[in-house]
Protein backbone atom coordinates (compact mmCIF):
# COMPACT_ATOMS: atom_id res chain seq x y z
CA UNK A 1 0.00 0.00 0.00
CA UNK A 2 1.19 3.50 -0.82
CA UNK A 3 1.87 5.46 2.36
CA UNK A 4 1.16 9.02 1.11
CA UNK A 5 -2.60 8.67 0.49
CA UNK A 6 -2.96 6.83 3.78
CA UNK A 7 -0.99 9.58 5.55
CA UNK A 8 -3.22 12.30 4.15
CA UNK A 9 -6.35 10.33 5.01
CA UNK A 10 -5.11 9.78 8.57
CA UNK A 11 -4.22 13.47 8.93
CA UNK A 12 -7.69 14.50 7.73
CA UNK A 13 -9.27 11.94 10.04
CA UNK A 14 -7.24 13.21 12.98
CA UNK A 15 -8.37 16.75 12.20
CA UNK A 16 -12.03 15.72 11.95
CA UNK A 17 -11.87 13.68 15.17
CA UNK A 18 -10.18 16.55 17.01
CA UNK A 19 -12.73 18.97 15.57
CA UNK A 20 -15.60 16.86 16.95
CA UNK A 21 -13.91 16.65 20.35
CA UNK A 22 -13.26 20.40 20.35
CA UNK A 23 -16.90 21.11 19.49
CA UNK A 24 -17.99 18.92 22.39
CA UNK A 25 -15.94 21.03 24.80
CA UNK A 26 -17.72 24.16 23.63
CA UNK A 27 -21.20 22.71 24.16
CA UNK A 28 -22.78 22.28 27.56
CA UNK A 29 -25.90 20.37 26.53
CA UNK A 30 -26.65 16.69 25.92
CA UNK A 31 -25.24 16.70 22.38
CA UNK A 32 -21.69 16.88 23.73
CA UNK A 33 -21.74 13.15 24.50
CA UNK A 34 -22.49 12.31 20.85
CA UNK A 35 -19.67 14.57 19.69
CA UNK A 36 -17.21 12.96 22.12
CA UNK A 37 -18.24 9.47 21.03
CA UNK A 38 -18.04 10.45 17.36
CA UNK A 39 -14.62 12.05 17.74
CA UNK A 40 -13.12 9.04 19.52
CA UNK A 41 -14.84 6.68 17.06
CA UNK A 42 -13.18 8.44 14.13
CA UNK A 43 -9.75 8.51 15.79
CA UNK A 44 -9.78 4.90 17.01
CA UNK A 45 -11.45 3.59 13.83
CA UNK A 46 -8.75 5.08 11.64
CA UNK A 47 -6.07 3.77 13.98
CA UNK A 48 -7.44 0.24 13.71
CA UNK A 49 -7.93 0.55 9.95
CA UNK A 50 -4.33 1.67 9.49
CA UNK A 51 -3.07 -1.16 11.69
CA UNK A 52 -5.05 -3.64 9.60
CA UNK A 53 -4.23 -2.16 6.16
CA UNK A 54 -0.57 -1.18 6.58
CA UNK A 55 0.54 -3.48 9.37
CA UNK A 56 0.25 -3.58 13.15
CA UNK A 57 3.48 -1.75 13.93
CA UNK A 58 3.94 0.56 10.94
CA UNK A 59 0.21 1.30 10.61
CA UNK A 60 -0.24 2.10 14.30
CA UNK A 61 2.81 4.36 14.34
CA UNK A 62 1.73 6.14 11.15
CA UNK A 63 -1.82 6.60 12.45
CA UNK A 64 -0.66 8.02 15.78
CA UNK A 65 1.69 10.50 14.12
CA UNK A 66 -0.60 11.64 11.31
CA UNK A 67 -3.72 11.86 13.46
CA UNK A 68 -1.69 13.88 15.96
CA UNK A 69 -0.59 16.27 13.22
CA UNK A 70 -4.19 16.67 12.07
CA UNK A 71 -5.31 17.37 15.63
CA UNK A 72 -2.52 19.93 16.05
CA UNK A 73 -3.80 21.75 12.96
CA UNK A 74 -7.27 22.01 14.54
CA UNK A 75 -5.76 23.23 17.82
CA UNK A 76 -3.59 25.78 16.02
CA UNK A 77 -6.51 27.16 14.00
CA UNK A 78 -8.58 27.47 17.19
CA UNK A 79 -5.71 29.27 18.89
CA UNK A 80 -5.37 31.77 16.05
CA UNK A 81 -9.12 32.49 16.09
CA UNK A 82 -9.18 32.84 19.86
CA UNK A 83 -6.20 35.18 19.79
CA UNK A 84 -7.94 37.39 17.23
CA UNK A 85 -11.10 37.45 19.35
CA UNK A 86 -9.05 38.31 22.43
CA UNK A 87 -7.47 41.25 20.63
CA UNK A 88 -10.95 42.56 19.72
CA UNK A 89 -12.14 42.21 23.32
CA UNK A 90 -9.05 43.76 24.91
CA UNK A 91 -11.14 46.54 26.43
CA UNK A 92 -13.13 44.27 28.73
CA UNK A 93 -11.95 43.43 32.24
CA UNK A 94 -10.98 39.83 33.01
CA UNK A 95 -13.37 37.70 35.02
CA UNK A 96 -12.26 36.99 38.60
CA UNK A 97 -11.88 33.42 39.80
CA UNK A 98 -14.95 31.92 41.43
CA UNK A 99 -13.07 31.23 44.64
CA UNK A 100 -9.77 32.46 46.01
CA UNK A 101 -6.77 30.15 45.80
CA UNK A 102 -5.78 28.19 48.86
CA UNK A 103 -2.30 27.01 49.72
CA UNK A 104 -3.32 23.44 50.59
CA UNK A 105 -5.14 23.03 47.24
CA UNK A 106 -1.97 24.07 45.45
CA UNK A 107 0.08 21.56 47.43
CA UNK A 108 -2.42 18.77 46.70
CA UNK A 109 -2.51 19.59 43.00
CA UNK A 110 1.28 19.59 42.86
CA UNK A 111 1.40 16.17 44.52
CA UNK A 112 -1.27 14.84 42.18
CA UNK A 113 0.32 16.27 39.05
CA UNK A 114 3.88 15.28 39.91
CA UNK A 115 4.30 11.88 41.56
CA UNK A 116 0.81 10.48 41.02
CA UNK A 117 0.63 11.74 37.43
CA UNK A 118 4.01 10.14 36.76
CA UNK A 119 2.83 6.85 38.28
CA UNK A 120 -0.30 6.82 36.09
CA UNK A 121 1.75 7.67 33.00
CA UNK A 122 4.25 4.94 33.82
CA UNK A 123 1.41 2.42 34.26
CA UNK A 124 -0.05 3.23 30.84
CA UNK A 125 3.42 3.20 29.22
CA UNK A 126 4.15 -0.23 30.78
CA UNK A 127 0.79 -1.50 29.54
CA UNK A 128 1.52 -0.24 26.01
CA UNK A 129 5.01 -1.78 26.15
CA UNK A 130 3.64 -5.17 27.19
CA UNK A 131 0.73 -5.37 24.73
CA UNK A 132 2.13 -3.60 21.63
CA UNK A 133 3.06 -6.05 18.87
CA UNK A 134 6.54 -6.10 17.44
CA UNK A 135 10.14 -6.44 18.52
CA UNK A 136 10.66 -6.08 22.31
CA UNK A 137 13.33 -3.41 21.83
CA UNK A 138 10.96 -1.31 19.74
CA UNK A 139 8.21 -1.71 22.31
CA UNK A 140 10.52 -0.59 25.11
CA UNK A 141 11.63 2.48 23.15
CA UNK A 142 8.04 3.41 22.26
CA UNK A 143 6.94 2.96 25.88
CA UNK A 144 9.86 5.10 27.04
CA UNK A 145 9.01 7.83 24.53
CA UNK A 146 5.33 7.68 25.42
CA UNK A 147 5.90 8.04 29.17
CA UNK A 148 6.84 11.78 29.29
CA UNK A 149 4.02 12.65 26.90
CA UNK A 150 1.50 10.85 29.10
CA UNK A 151 2.98 12.46 32.20
CA UNK A 152 2.61 15.89 30.61
CA UNK A 153 -1.02 15.13 29.75
CA UNK A 154 -1.69 13.93 33.30
CA UNK A 155 -0.08 17.05 34.77
CA UNK A 156 -1.99 19.37 32.45
CA UNK A 157 -5.32 17.76 33.17
CA UNK A 158 -4.72 17.58 36.92
CA UNK A 159 -3.70 21.23 37.19
CA UNK A 160 -6.58 22.40 34.98
CA UNK A 161 -9.30 20.42 36.78
CA UNK A 162 -10.91 22.23 39.70
CA UNK A 163 -12.02 18.99 41.39
CA UNK A 164 -9.12 17.46 43.26
CA UNK A 165 -10.88 14.25 44.34
CA UNK A 166 -11.89 13.42 40.77
CA UNK A 167 -8.32 13.89 39.58
CA UNK A 168 -7.01 11.74 42.43
CA UNK A 169 -9.52 8.97 41.71
CA UNK A 170 -8.73 8.91 37.99
CA UNK A 171 -4.96 8.90 38.52
CA UNK A 172 -5.07 6.20 41.20
CA UNK A 173 -7.47 4.10 39.12
CA UNK A 174 -5.30 4.49 36.01
CA UNK A 175 -2.22 3.49 37.98
CA UNK A 176 -3.81 0.39 39.51
CA UNK A 177 -5.47 -0.78 36.29
CA UNK A 178 -2.41 -0.03 34.12
CA UNK A 179 0.08 -1.82 36.35
CA UNK A 180 -2.39 -4.69 36.88
CA UNK A 181 -2.89 -5.19 33.13
CA UNK A 182 0.86 -4.91 32.51
CA UNK A 183 1.51 -7.54 35.17
CA UNK A 184 -1.12 -9.87 33.68
CA UNK A 185 0.32 -9.44 30.19
CA UNK A 186 3.90 -10.04 31.32
CA UNK A 187 2.98 -13.28 33.11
Amino acid sequence: MVIWPASLLLMAGGASGAFLLRRSWLRRDGSALCLVAGGWFVLLGLLLAAAFAIGPVKGTALALVMEGIGALVVIWLGRVRRKAARLREADTAPEPLEEPGRFWRGVLRTLLAGPLGMTAAMAVAFCVTVYLPGDPRTRIVLGGLLMPVLWGLAMTWTLADRRILRAAAVLVGTSVIGFGLAHLGAS
